[in-house]
């Protein structure tokens, strides 16, 4: 039998409004699947989205699912 791969996900909650942003800003919320404020999602922790919430620190809050 195969074994399942376990994968880490992370937790991110959108918590300031992206009024006021750059056009890239606003795109890297939406692709990380945000689309309104408190609104949680999670995805697998990747270096891909490491690399996106750096961008976005300011307005998300990360954490260990």
């Amino acid at each position: 039998m195969a074994k399942a791969a376990s994968t880490n996900t992370v937790k991110i909650t959108l918590l300031r409004s992206t009024i006021g942003l750059t056009p890239r800003h606003k795109g890297t919320i939406r692709a990380l699947g945000l689309r309104r404020i408190r609104q949680t999602v999670e995805q697998a922790d990747t270096p891909q989205l490491r690399g996106m919430l750096y961008k976005v620190a300011h307005l998300v809050k990360v954490e260990a699912a």
